[in-house]
């Protein structure tokens, strides 16, 4: 991503014809930088006597849309929620917003994209407090992405919830249907509803700024009939149990956190102005294919996915939300049971125990050897990493 960033870098001001904002030239001098010189560093150095390899270890930015940047990050991440994790069955429920919603979102990023969350979050509250779908207080992670695997704009947010919660007096666990949570259908209804009404609420306070393409929407006649026609429409809600199982929960959850609009993993070319990556094709259930963007459109899809500045795009709900989330998984995990047990079985009624996962070490490994760890021995400065590093023989991280 930085090589295609730099391969731009004398007409990034003008990518496609799009005048960038702040932010999002901000994005791009943290991407072309991520992992240089330019950024600073420190020396390493194994600590067994035998070996003392050294190498150079470049800065990241630490910028959240670097692909580079979120493997440390997920990591970090993964250990810090590893106490949060409940013993229990997980569910996976995206809510998907309208193309009409997502033209608005574009140039209302922080009002809607709220609004989604808000929306998303009460719609799972509610329902599952409802004695007559789960009747439980639930908690859950939920997390905004923007992207298609073409990098097309189709703002969702992905939430993980555990599949079952406390009974309303907080003295027993209500197990949720092995293969079944909340009905998608019910979860939709309720979830148009919230959304359009607090967008309706935007647009009368004046939060909404509709230009260009989307000006007659200032008439709030027009407005008004938009809504309309959203409210007869079809507002996908998608729900189904993590395909990797209880035992990979934190795993697959943080895979969806940290993720980006686009990993290097799937870039394939850059050459003669034109970037290849790989996508899947929903259509063909999922099959791999190769697309080809001209460099300024790739670029100027990228920079579609930039968040304001400060917005929180991870957010915890009910149970898990930041305030006693300790004292509520604490509590869970006491009414579910010793030993950790999983979800009564609806023909047996049984519980199936299942184990929390193990977590990998966090040392730095020698490459070299193997067995020793690596060590910080200099810090070097940016603007003097060329020749700190032509007086050293080392290798580059």
């Amino acid at each position: 991503m930085a090589d295609i960033i730099r391969a731009l870098a004398d007409s990034v001001t003008g990518v496609a014809g799009l005048a960038l904002s702040a932010a999002q030239r901000r994005v791009l001098r943290r991407l072309a930088a991520c992992r240089t010189a330019s950024l600073g560093g420190h020396i390493e150095q194994c600590d067994r006597g035998d070996c003392a390899h050294e190498r150079i270890a470049y800065n990241s930015c630490r910028d959240r849309h670097c692909p580079k940047c979120q493997t440390a990050k997920r990591a970090r991440w993964f250990q810090a929620r590893r106490r949060d994790l409940l013993p229990a069955r997980y569910f996976h429920v995206v809510f998907t917003v309208p193309a009409q919603v997502g033209r608005i979102a574009l140039q209302n990023k922080r009002v809607v994209y709220g609004i989604l969350f808000r929306a998303a979050s009460e719609t799972l509250l509610e329902i599952a407090a409802d004695a007559r779908h789960l009747g439980a207080r639930i908690g859950f992670v939920a997390v905004l992405h923007t992207w298609t695997q073409t990098l097309l704009h189709h703002p969702h947010v992905h939430c993980i919830v555990p599949g079952g919660g406390l009974s309303p007096h907080a003295q027993r666990w209500i197990c949720a249907r092995p293969r079944f949570f909340l009905s998608v259908r019910v979860l939709g209804r309720l979830y148009r509803g919230k959304f359009l009404d607090y967008l309706g609420q935007a647009y009368r306070g004046g939060e909404l700024r509709l230009t260009a393409t989307l000006g007659h929407l200032r008439d709030p006649q027009r407005f008004a009939a938009l809504l309309r026609e959203l409210r007869r429409k079809k507002w996908v809600v998608y729900a189904k149990p993590p395909a990797a199982g209880p035992e990979a929960v934190l795993g697959y959850l943080a895979r969806y956190t940290h993720r980006v609009a686009i990993a290097n993993s799937r870039l394939v070319s850059l050459a003669e102005g034109a970037v290849r990556f790989r996508y899947k094709d929903r259509t063909v259930g999922g099959q791999e294919r190769i697309l080809e963007l001209d460099a300024r459109e790739f670029l100027r899809r990228f920079l579609l996915h930039v968040l304001p500045g400060g917005f929180v795009r991870i957010r915890h709900y009910g149970l898990l939300a930041n305030a006693h989330r300790r004292d509520n998984v604490e509590l869970c995990r006491s009414l579910i049971g010793k030993p950790v047990m999983e979800q009564t079985d609806l023909q047996t009624g049984a519980c199936e125990p299942i184990a929390l996962p193990r977590l990998p070490s966090s040392t730095k490994c020698c490459p070299r050897c193997g067995v020793g760890t690596m060590i910080t021995i200099a810090i070097l400065r940016p603007g003097h990493l060329h020749a700190v590093y032509a007086s050293a023989s080392m290798d580059s991280s």
